[in-house]
Protein backbone atom coordinates (compact mmCIF):
# COMPACT_ATOMS: atom_id res chain seq x y z
CA UNK A 1 0.00 0.00 0.00
CA UNK A 2 0.95 3.67 -0.12
CA UNK A 3 2.73 5.77 2.47
CA UNK A 4 -0.39 7.72 3.48
CA UNK A 5 -0.44 6.24 6.96
CA UNK A 6 3.05 7.54 7.74
CA UNK A 7 1.91 11.14 7.17
CA UNK A 8 0.09 10.94 10.50
CA UNK A 9 3.09 9.81 12.56
CA UNK A 10 3.36 12.15 15.59
CA UNK A 11 1.57 14.78 13.56
CA UNK A 12 -1.94 16.13 13.01
CA UNK A 13 -2.62 15.93 9.29
CA UNK A 14 -4.14 18.73 7.23
CA UNK A 15 -5.97 17.39 4.18
CA UNK A 16 -7.42 20.12 1.94
CA UNK A 17 -9.67 19.40 -1.05
CA UNK A 18 -9.80 21.13 -4.42
CA UNK A 19 -11.86 20.38 -7.50
CA UNK A 20 -9.68 19.53 -10.48
CA UNK A 21 -9.83 22.04 -13.36
CA UNK A 22 -11.72 24.65 -11.33
CA UNK A 23 -11.43 27.25 -12.71
CA UNK A 24 -8.82 25.90 -15.15
CA UNK A 25 -5.79 23.65 -15.57
CA UNK A 26 -3.01 26.05 -14.53
CA UNK A 27 -4.85 27.46 -11.53
CA UNK A 28 -5.54 23.96 -10.22
CA UNK A 29 -1.84 23.19 -10.36
CA UNK A 30 -0.99 26.40 -8.52
CA UNK A 31 -3.77 25.83 -5.97
CA UNK A 32 -2.37 22.43 -5.07
CA UNK A 33 1.17 23.79 -4.85
CA UNK A 34 0.04 26.69 -2.66
CA UNK A 35 -1.62 24.27 -0.26
CA UNK A 36 1.34 21.87 -0.29
CA UNK A 37 3.86 24.64 0.30
CA UNK A 38 1.92 26.08 3.24
CA UNK A 39 1.22 23.08 5.41
CA UNK A 40 -0.98 20.55 3.63
CA UNK A 41 0.08 16.96 4.31
CA UNK A 42 -2.16 15.33 1.71
CA UNK A 43 -4.14 17.09 -1.01
CA UNK A 44 -7.46 15.59 -2.05
CA UNK A 45 -8.21 16.28 -5.70
CA UNK A 46 -11.86 16.02 -6.68
CA UNK A 47 -12.76 14.53 -10.04
CA UNK A 48 -15.90 16.35 -11.22
CA UNK A 49 -19.00 14.21 -11.61
CA UNK A 50 -22.48 14.94 -12.93
CA UNK A 51 -24.27 13.49 -9.89
CA UNK A 52 -22.02 13.99 -6.84
CA UNK A 53 -24.35 12.56 -4.19
CA UNK A 54 -22.08 13.45 -1.24
CA UNK A 55 -21.42 17.03 -2.27
CA UNK A 56 -23.22 20.23 -1.39
CA UNK A 57 -23.85 23.23 -3.65
CA UNK A 58 -20.37 24.78 -3.29
CA UNK A 59 -18.65 21.70 -4.70
CA UNK A 60 -21.41 21.01 -7.22
CA UNK A 61 -20.94 24.52 -8.61
CA UNK A 62 -17.19 23.91 -8.82
CA UNK A 63 -17.84 20.71 -10.75
CA UNK A 64 -19.94 22.69 -13.23
CA UNK A 65 -17.16 25.26 -13.66
CA UNK A 66 -14.67 22.45 -14.27
CA UNK A 67 -16.97 20.87 -16.87
CA UNK A 68 -17.36 24.24 -18.58
CA UNK A 69 -13.56 24.45 -18.75
CA UNK A 70 -13.41 21.09 -20.52
CA UNK A 71 -12.41 18.69 -17.76
CA UNK A 72 -11.85 15.00 -18.54
CA UNK A 73 -10.16 12.22 -16.55
CA UNK A 74 -7.14 12.38 -18.84
CA UNK A 75 -6.90 16.14 -18.36
CA UNK A 76 -6.90 15.56 -14.60
CA UNK A 77 -4.09 13.04 -14.98
CA UNK A 78 -2.22 15.74 -16.93
CA UNK A 79 -2.80 18.18 -14.05
CA UNK A 80 -1.29 15.63 -11.66
CA UNK A 81 1.68 15.13 -13.98
CA UNK A 82 2.28 18.89 -13.93
CA UNK A 83 2.04 18.98 -10.13
CA UNK A 84 4.53 16.13 -9.93
CA UNK A 85 7.11 18.22 -11.78
CA UNK A 86 7.14 20.56 -8.78
CA UNK A 87 5.95 18.66 -5.72
CA UNK A 88 5.87 15.19 -4.21
CA UNK A 89 3.00 16.03 -1.83
CA UNK A 90 0.82 12.95 -1.30
CA UNK A 91 -2.28 13.16 -3.51
CA UNK A 92 -5.56 11.29 -3.37
CA UNK A 93 -8.57 11.42 -5.66
CA UNK A 94 -12.12 11.88 -4.52
CA UNK A 95 -14.18 10.34 -7.26
CA UNK A 96 -17.31 8.36 -7.95
CA UNK A 97 -17.25 4.73 -8.94
CA UNK A 98 -18.73 5.17 -12.41
CA UNK A 99 -15.79 7.35 -13.46
CA UNK A 100 -13.30 4.65 -12.48
CA UNK A 101 -15.48 1.92 -14.02
CA UNK A 102 -15.76 3.73 -17.37
CA UNK A 103 -12.02 4.40 -17.49
CA UNK A 104 -11.32 0.78 -16.59
CA UNK A 105 -10.39 -0.34 -13.10
CA UNK A 106 -6.98 -1.65 -14.10
CA UNK A 107 -6.11 1.26 -16.37
CA UNK A 108 -7.24 3.85 -13.81
CA UNK A 109 -5.31 2.33 -10.91
CA UNK A 110 -2.22 1.82 -13.06
CA UNK A 111 -2.32 5.48 -14.09
CA UNK A 112 -2.66 6.47 -10.42
CA UNK A 113 0.43 4.45 -9.54
CA UNK A 114 2.41 5.98 -12.41
CA UNK A 115 1.60 9.52 -11.26
CA UNK A 116 1.99 8.89 -7.54
CA UNK A 117 -1.68 9.04 -6.54
CA UNK A 118 -1.74 7.36 -3.15
CA UNK A 119 -5.42 6.69 -2.58
CA UNK A 120 -9.03 6.91 -3.70
CA UNK A 121 -12.03 8.18 -1.75
CA UNK A 122 -15.23 6.91 -3.40
CA UNK A 123 -18.36 8.08 -1.55
CA UNK A 124 -20.78 5.91 -3.55
CA UNK A 125 -18.82 2.68 -3.08
CA UNK A 126 -20.04 0.98 0.12
CA UNK A 127 -17.85 -1.55 1.87
CA UNK A 128 -19.99 -4.37 0.48
CA UNK A 129 -19.02 -3.43 -3.09
CA UNK A 130 -15.32 -2.67 -2.56
CA UNK A 131 -14.21 -6.12 -3.77
CA UNK A 132 -15.05 -5.04 -7.30
CA UNK A 133 -12.22 -2.50 -7.27
CA UNK A 134 -9.96 -3.69 -4.44
CA UNK A 135 -7.95 -6.27 -6.45
CA UNK A 136 -6.83 -3.56 -8.88
CA UNK A 137 -6.10 -1.04 -6.12
CA UNK A 138 -4.05 -3.66 -4.29
CA UNK A 139 -2.20 -4.57 -7.48
CA UNK A 140 -0.98 -1.00 -7.92
CA UNK A 141 -0.55 -0.04 -4.25
CA UNK A 142 -3.49 2.37 -4.09
CA UNK A 143 -5.31 2.82 -0.77
CA UNK A 144 -9.09 2.68 -0.86
CA UNK A 145 -9.88 5.22 1.86
CA UNK A 146 -13.22 4.28 3.44
CA UNK A 147 -15.81 6.61 4.86
CA UNK A 148 -17.32 6.06 8.30
CA UNK A 149 -20.42 8.06 9.21
CA UNK A 150 -22.37 8.63 12.43
CA UNK A 151 -24.81 5.98 11.19
CA UNK A 152 -22.27 3.28 10.23
CA UNK A 153 -23.06 1.40 13.45
CA UNK A 154 -22.33 -2.33 13.35
CA UNK A 155 -20.56 -1.95 9.99
CA UNK A 156 -17.68 -0.03 11.59
CA UNK A 157 -15.79 -3.17 12.55
CA UNK A 158 -15.52 -4.59 9.03
CA UNK A 159 -14.89 -1.16 7.47
CA UNK A 160 -12.10 -0.43 9.93
CA UNK A 161 -10.44 -3.83 9.65
CA UNK A 162 -10.23 -3.51 5.85
CA UNK A 163 -9.00 0.09 5.88
CA UNK A 164 -5.61 1.21 4.62
CA UNK A 165 -4.12 4.69 4.39
CA UNK A 166 -6.56 6.47 6.67
CA UNK A 167 -10.25 6.48 7.51
CA UNK A 168 -12.39 9.42 6.41
CA UNK A 169 -14.76 10.13 9.31
CA UNK A 170 -17.85 12.06 8.23
CA UNK A 171 -18.61 14.67 10.88
CA UNK A 172 -22.33 14.99 10.32
CA UNK A 173 -25.27 13.58 8.43
CA UNK A 174 -25.98 15.04 5.00
CA UNK A 175 -23.84 16.52 2.25
CA UNK A 176 -20.63 18.53 2.28
CA UNK A 177 -20.67 22.21 3.19
CA UNK A 178 -19.42 24.45 5.98
CA UNK A 179 -21.06 23.89 9.37
CA UNK A 180 -21.09 25.51 12.77
CA UNK A 181 -21.92 22.31 14.65
CA UNK A 182 -21.06 18.65 14.26
CA UNK A 183 -22.32 15.27 15.37
CA UNK A 184 -22.29 14.97 19.15
CA UNK A 185 -20.95 11.42 19.11
CA UNK A 186 -17.69 11.94 17.23
CA UNK A 187 -15.62 10.97 20.27
CA UNK A 188 -17.51 7.71 20.54
CA UNK A 189 -17.30 7.13 16.79
CA UNK A 190 -13.51 7.53 16.77
CA UNK A 191 -13.18 5.33 19.87
CA UNK A 192 -15.23 2.64 18.17
CA UNK A 193 -13.00 2.73 15.08
CA UNK A 194 -9.88 2.47 17.24
CA UNK A 195 -11.14 -0.77 18.78
CA UNK A 196 -10.51 -2.46 15.44
CA UNK A 197 -7.60 -0.72 13.72
CA UNK A 198 -4.55 1.49 14.18
CA UNK A 199 -5.14 3.12 10.79
CA UNK A 200 -5.36 6.91 11.32
CA UNK A 201 -8.62 8.84 11.25
CA UNK A 202 -9.33 12.23 9.70
CA UNK A 203 -12.59 14.13 10.15
CA UNK A 204 -14.23 15.93 7.23
CA UNK A 205 -17.51 17.56 6.16
CA UNK A 206 -18.08 21.07 7.43
CA UNK A 207 -14.76 22.15 8.96
CA UNK A 208 -13.91 25.69 7.86
CA UNK A 209 -12.23 27.63 10.69
CA UNK A 210 -8.89 27.14 12.47
CA UNK A 211 -10.84 26.73 15.72
CA UNK A 212 -12.88 23.86 14.26
CA UNK A 213 -9.74 22.23 12.85
CA UNK A 214 -8.16 22.42 16.32
CA UNK A 215 -11.27 20.87 17.87
CA UNK A 216 -11.45 18.03 15.36
CA UNK A 217 -7.73 17.28 15.68
CA UNK A 218 -8.24 16.86 19.40
CA UNK A 219 -10.53 13.94 18.58
CA UNK A 220 -8.95 12.50 15.43
CA UNK A 221 -5.57 12.30 13.69
CA UNK A 222 -6.31 14.93 11.09
CA UNK A 223 -8.79 17.36 9.54
CA UNK A 224 -10.18 17.39 5.99
CA UNK A 225 -11.35 20.74 4.62
CA UNK A 226 -13.19 21.00 1.31
CA UNK A 227 -16.05 23.46 0.81
CA UNK A 228 -14.25 26.36 2.51
CA UNK A 229 -11.32 25.97 0.12
CA UNK A 230 -13.52 25.49 -2.94
CA UNK A 231 -15.39 28.64 -1.91
CA UNK A 232 -12.13 30.61 -1.88
CA UNK A 233 -11.45 29.38 -5.42
CA UNK A 234 -14.95 30.45 -6.48
CA UNK A 235 -14.43 33.93 -5.02
CA UNK A 236 -10.90 34.56 -6.27
CA UNK A 237 -10.58 32.52 -9.48
CA UNK A 238 -7.08 32.65 -10.90
CA UNK A 239 -5.93 34.70 -7.90
CA UNK A 240 -6.94 31.91 -5.52
CA UNK A 241 -3.47 30.42 -4.85
CA UNK A 242 -2.32 33.29 -2.61
CA UNK A 243 -5.54 33.13 -0.59
CA UNK A 244 -5.29 29.35 -0.27
CA UNK A 245 -1.71 29.68 0.91
CA UNK A 246 -2.69 32.07 3.68
CA UNK A 247 -5.65 29.93 4.70
CA UNK A 248 -3.47 26.81 4.77
CA UNK A 249 -1.00 28.56 7.09
CA UNK A 250 -3.82 29.37 9.52
CA UNK A 251 -5.08 25.78 9.56
CA UNK A 252 -1.54 24.40 9.87
CA UNK A 253 -0.89 26.62 12.89
CA UNK A 254 -4.11 25.48 14.57
CA UNK A 255 -3.30 21.81 14.02
CA UNK A 256 0.28 22.24 15.24
CA UNK A 257 -0.95 24.05 18.32
CA UNK A 258 -3.30 21.18 19.08
CA UNK A 259 -0.51 18.63 18.66
CA UNK A 260 1.70 20.61 21.06
CA UNK A 261 -1.15 20.86 23.54
CA UNK A 262 -1.60 17.10 23.44
CA UNK A 263 2.03 16.38 24.36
Amino acid sequence: MSNLKTVFNNHKAFIPFVVANDPDFDTTVQNVLALANNGADIVELGIPFSDPVADGPVIQDADLRAFAAGVTPDKIFDIVAEIRKQSDVPLIFLTYLNIVFKYGYDAFCKKCQTLGISGLVIPDMPYEERDELAPFADKYGIDLVPLVTPTSGHRIEKIAKAATGFIYVVSSLGITGTRDSFSQNLNELIADIRKYTAVPTAIGFGIHTPEQAYEMAEIADGAIIGSAIVDLVAKHGQDAPKYLGQYAKEIRTALDNQAQQAV
